[in-house]
């Protein structure tokens, strides 16, 4: 219990505040077991949501379904993942970083042992929707981590390891894939998914809260009850913006002082998985349809882009650290517009074809770790985990966009080259310049303190 002089005084006689000191400077350790946690999180997080897609033929086998029926049911859940991954933003800026790691943890754990029990479609989308958790988990990542770094000089490359979860996850996922399901069937493989993420719960007890946070959540205090100069003086101590925090968070992100930000970061990121969409997960479609590529196998394919991806995460999260994030997403996006568009109208030929399809992805994928260390340091930490959580949720949206694009263009009769190009080119090309209206972090770090000085009023 807490002595009289470690709380705020309050002659008004209303709840008094603490506003005792909040350690900022953490230990090394401390991190570090942090980011462990956070990349295993991340790396079952995304078996699970990629799982699905994988043996998504296999249950609709089992259960009788054709193959229009069960496209219609992976549209159904792909909507329930946007909406579940929405609620994310508010729980990580009202219950906590670190509570919100654990819960999505075990969203996704449930979620997988759930699916393993599917009787019907109906039953198979509402438990599917709750994979949403598991997908904004790297959002969770991006918030609790980038307020846990605090302002050291490798942040953003330390930040790509842990984002680096996603190729190792779908590896992770098409390997116990192939062992597993000849024995024990979907059903268990979606069961065995439960049990590592059960641990990673456990082991996410034992984490800090973000100092960031815990400082908001006092700021939020003296702002119920009126006392807004507190607040101020107390948010100024450790950088947090105190203006409007009492205002609904999604509000916030649409606010005039960052209305233009998040508009034209959700355009950037929509774009982007319109590409990715469209070259990655059709991928193999493009090339051996209009490349007349034949790898062999679709697991050459797989290997290249995942190990594509990680290495282009390390090397664009440690660019980003030097030359900043947003112009390393932006020059990123652009060579791999270019590299995917020479692939296209360029050669047939198999090497040429393998070698600009593994250029456009080491810089469509590669940017995706200072991508979203950005987001969270893109927006001030009263809506941090909001803004975050939103513009990843458009992102699924441009998966569908992608899709019925491209499927448009080939009815019309436009050739599968001419097609990919449209829709998968020209928007990464878009999405490098959205991030034009993308705002500055140097100047957000040194404004989220002075915007509230500014404008602090006794209501």
């Amino acid at each position: 219990m807490e002595s009289p002089s470690q709380r705020d005084s309050n002659p008004d006689g209303r709840t008094s505040v603490d506003t005792t000191p909040i350690q900022t400077n953490l230990s090394n350790r401390t991190l570090v077991y942090a980011s462990i946690v956070a990349f295993l999180a991340w790396v079952l997080s995304v078996y699970d949501f990629t799982l699905f897609g994988t043996l998504l033929p296999k249950i609709a086998s089992d259960m009788g379904w054709s193959t229009a029926f069960s496209t219609g049911v992976a549209t159904a859940v792909q909507i329930g993942v946007i909406i579940v991954a929405l609620s994310v933003g508010p729980l990580l800026d009202y219950v906590g970083r670190k509570k919100s790691l654990i819960i999505t943890t075990a969203g996704a754990a449930i979620s997988s042992g759930l699916t393993a029990i599917t009787m019907n479609a109906f039953y198979l989308v509402i438990v599917r929707a709750f994979s949403g958790l598991g997908f904004a988990e790297q959002i969770v990542n991006t918030t609790y981590l980038n307020e846990l770094y605090g302002n050291r000089p490798r942040r953003g490359f330390i930040y790509a390891f842990v984002q680096g979860g996603w190729p190792i996850g779908v590896l992770l996922g098409a390997a116990l894939t192939a062992v597993l399901l000849p024995s024990i069937g979907w059903r268990g493989t979606f069961l065995i998914a439960t049990f590592p993420a059960i641990l990673i719960v456990i082991l996410g007890f034992k984490l800090r809260e973000s100092p960031k946070f815990l400082a908001m959540q006092r700021v939020r205090k003296l702002e119920k009850e009126d006392r807004y100069e507190e607040a101020a003086a107390f948010g100024r101590q450790y950088d947090v913006d105190a203006h409007r925090a009492r205002e609904n968070t999604f509000r916030q992100i649409f606010e005039p002082d960052v209305r233009k930000h998040t508009i034209f970061l959700s355009n950037a990121f929509l774009m982007h998985w319109i590409c990715v969409q469209v070259l990655i997960v059709l991928g193999t479609t493009v090339l051996t349809e209009g490349k007349e590529a034949s790898f062999g196998s679709s697991l050459i394919v797989l290997i290249v882009s995942n190990v594509a991806a990680y290495i282009g995460y390390l090397c664009h999260g440690f660019v980003g650290d030097i030359i900043g994030r947003r112009q390393t997403i932006m020059g990123g996006w652009i060579l791999s517009s270019l590299a995917y568009a020479i692939m296209l109208f360029g050669p047939n030929t198999e090497w040429f074809v393998l070698t600009m399809y593994s250029v456009g992805l080491f810089f469509l994928i590669g940017p995706a770790a200072p991508l979203f260390f950005y987001f969270g340091e893109s927006y001030p930490t009263r809506m941090r985990g909001t803004g975050a959580a939103f513009v990843n949720a458009v992102g699924p949206i441009g998966a569908l966009i992608g899709s019925a694009l491209l499927t448009a263009l080939l009815a019309a009769g436009v050739s599968m080259v001419v097609a990919a190009f449209l829709t998968g080119s020209v928007p990464i090309f878009l999405a490098a310049l959205s991030m034009l209206g993308t705002r500055d972090v140097k100047t957000i770090q040194e404004a989220e303190v002075t915007e509230e000085e500014s404008t602090v009023t006794v209501e």
